[in-house]
């Protein structure tokens, strides 16, 4: 299993900090760095948390400081670096914008032209930057200006302060930033702009920014206004813009990107604007909870990016302004917006610990195999990318309420299904009030292959038959063999087509033994059959089918089981059967059985010498009551104790009360 799961154990929320009794601060023009001094008085609170207190930054430092890990630093007002000056902090140092107070604007750390920051965090002893009020856009982040090329040209203006920034050494140094926590930023400049988290305007490659998080933010996470730096281990939670953004030829590379959304309207996970430099992103892995739309590019932005993971997304790519497609190149090929780029997560969030955030990304990947007891969560929208199997000794338990989405957008339909194998077991614990549903993104009948169970009971294909699906392996001699227990499941949209002779169906049982628990379970909008049994023991019971376009109930190979309170529904043209029955007769019983057509159609249908035991059979609406092929006995067919007789109609009332099935989605 491939998963992209992520559980931080504690919130990360930092408020006010005790009281140093010292304050430190300057003003526009002076040149020492900050001192302890007096009090923090005449700092009122603004009706959210009290101001926050400890050694004030403000001003502008033009000589070179260290700060100090044990004392507690407000951000007052605007911190300039100045040209000439590096600012050094080092790990587990907390800097808290006093958001109580004054303008969150003109609150932000800003490292100017020529100056250098050098953030020596740890994943022990982050550096973190956050706010006292611990709400989204408190105050302006941290801003780097560099001397690199931008498409705004040499000394071009910042939307920031008037801040000049760019020009030609694209090897620029601003300093290094090692395990640095941004939150809470993203104050509004005007109604059209805002801070971001972290702001790098025209920075050079020569400068380092690798294991940042920026959480929380009302604008962007990080964004680039040209430059060339690179950065590397960044993660974005709950930017309410775009996590990741660029505009003027940015042309670094971004490597090991991770971005969670769990809140609603937020932008996009990437936005690119402006000319096209290009930049490189390798492995970025984003996240959704609620939707939303992953990668935008507008006019000719592009980039190259490898190692796409895409999860929970309504739309994948969007291009405005009539973009090429081939500006973006996404694992060597020109974008494509019908692709969901869904992959298993290429970055594991589990480089990410050192953050502690609290948040949880309930969006995970099912693909491979498992050879060890696995139980879901219901909590986490799984994702089928292929085919997921359940080996021999190990048990898949799917508790109440638990989504499974097969991948019909990408990929190939017919490696898109759960087996689970000769000696695996699955337990689907749903519930009426909280069934398990395994339905597919493309809600297309035929977009996956459904559940296959291989049992080891009896079937007249001999011990260790070879299915039609995958070369799959089946049958043997123990007919009370035991695959697990099933209760209130939903599958949908199944019936992918193995060839043109042959499909999935919803529900695939082959030589499934009697002490396996099959009941609740509906099969809806599927290309073939809802179920099928190939042999064996298997009982069921409250099986519910809605528009599958063959047989609603197909069995073959002798299968001899039970099927107890079964309720089909054909409301589609051209179906095939409600029941369809193939080849040598193991005389299984069918008890209380209600078949509705709104169009027509064959109700059963008997092939060669199969037959059945059937009692309780109501059928309305069909043109056909029953179909004998290839010449078999009526008499193979017991219904009410009688032998079957295609003249009858069998228009009994209803036998099984469609409202025992209010548990079904649409129902």
């Amino acid at each position: 299993m491939k998963t992209t799961v992520i559980k931080f154990l504690s919130l990360f929320a930092i408020a006010a900090f005790v009281s140093l009794n010292t304050s430190c601060s300057g003003d526009d023009n002076t040149t020492d760095p900050p001192t302890s001094g007096g009090g923090n008085g005449g700092n009122g609170g603004n009706g959210g948390n009290p101001p926050a207190t400890g050694t004030t930054l403000t001003g502008m430092l033009t000589e070179d400081l260290t700060l100090d890990p044990t004392v507690s630093y407000v951000l007052d007002n605007t911190y300039s670096i100045e040209s000439g000056a590096t600012l050094t902090i080092p790990a587990g140092t907390t800097i808290t914008a006093n958001a109580a107070q004054g303008e969150n604007t003109s609150t932000y750390i800003v490292v100017q032209r020529g100056a250098q920051i050098d953030i020596q965090g740890t994943a022990a002893n982050p550096v973190v930057m956050t706010s006292n009020n611990a709400t989204p856009g408190d105050w302006g982040g941290l801003v780097i200006l560099g001397n690199a090329t931008t498409t705004a040209g040499v000394d071009a203006i910042a939307e920031v302060g008037q801040l000049v920034y760019g020009g030609t050494t694209d090897n620029d140094d601003s300093g290094s930033i090692n395990y640095l926590i941004i939150n809470y930023a993203g104050a509004a400049i005007n109604p059209d702009s805002q801070f971001n988290g972290l702001t790098l305007y025209a920075v050079g490659s020569e400068t380092s920014i690798s294991n940042v998080a920026v959480l929380n933010g009302t604008d962007d996470g990080v964004e680039f206004f040209g430059g060339t730096v690179s950065a590397s281990n960044m993660y974005f939670e709950n930017n309410e813009d775009d996590a990741i953004d660029w505009t003027e030829g940015w042309n670094g590379t971004l490597t090991n990107g991770y971005v969670l959304h769990t809140i609603e309207g937020f932008s996009t996970a990437v936005e690119a604007d402006g000319e096209n430099g290009n930049p490189t992103l390798t492995n970025l892995t984003a996240v959704s909870n609620t939707g939303g739309t992953a990668l935008q590019f507008k006019r000719e932005s592009g980039a190259t990016i490898t190692g796409l993971s895409l999860a929970g997304y309504d739309t994948s790519l969007d291009f405005r302004d009539m973009g090429a497609f081939s500006n973006v190149q996404i694992e060597g090929q020109d974008a494509d917006p019908t692709q969901t780029y869904i992959a298993a997560p290429s970055v594991d969030v589990a480089m990410f610990d050192w953050i502690n955030s609290g948040s949880q990304a309930t969006t995970s990947v099912l693909s491979g195999s498992i050879t060890a007891d696995m139980t879901l969560d219901a909590n986490v929208n799984y994702l089928l990318s292929n085919t997921f199997s359940v080996e021999s000794g190990a048990t898949l338990t799917i508790p109440a309420g638990t989504i499974i989405t097969a991948d019909a957008v990408d990929g190939e339909n017919t490696s898109t299904y759960i087996v689970i194998q000769k000696g695996a077991q699955i337990d689907v614990q749903g519930t009426a009030a909280n069934p398990v549903i395994m339905t597919s993104n493309g809600e297309t009948p035929g977009d996956w292959g459904g559940l296959v169970i291989l049992g080891d009971a009896t079937t007249t294909a001999g011990v260790d038959a070879i299915a039609e699906v995958g070369q799959l392996v089946y049958g043997g001699t123990n007919d009370m063999d035991n695959s697990g227990s099933i209760n209130y499941l939903v599958i949908n949209y199944a019936g992918a087509a193995i060839n043109p002779d042959s499909q999935f169906n919803g529900l695939t049982l082959y030589a499934v033994g009697s002490e396996t628990s099959i009941s609740n379970v509906a099969m809806l909008n599927g290309t073939d059959d809802g179920v099928e049994f190939f042999g064996g023991t298997v009982n069921a019971t409250n099986m519910y089918f809605q528009d599958n376009e063959d047989d609603s109930i197909d069995w073959t190979e002798g299968w001899n089981g039970t099927l107890t309170n079964a309720y089909v529904v054909h409301n589609i043209e051209g179906f095939s059967t409600a029941v369809e029955a193939d080849g040598e007769n193991g005389n299984p019983s069918i008890v209380n059985l209600t078949a509705v057509s709104a169009t027509g159609g064959t109700a059963l249908q008997f092939k060669r010498e199969s037959g059945a035991t059937i009692t309780g059979l109501s059928l309305t609406g069909y043109t056909t009551s029953l179909d004998f092929r290839d010449m078999g006995a009526f008499s193979n067919v017991q219904i009410e104790g009688a032998d079957a007789n295609p003249a009858e109609a069998y228009d009994a009332a209803a036998t099984v009360d469609v409202a025992m099935f209010s548990w079904v989605p649409g129902i």
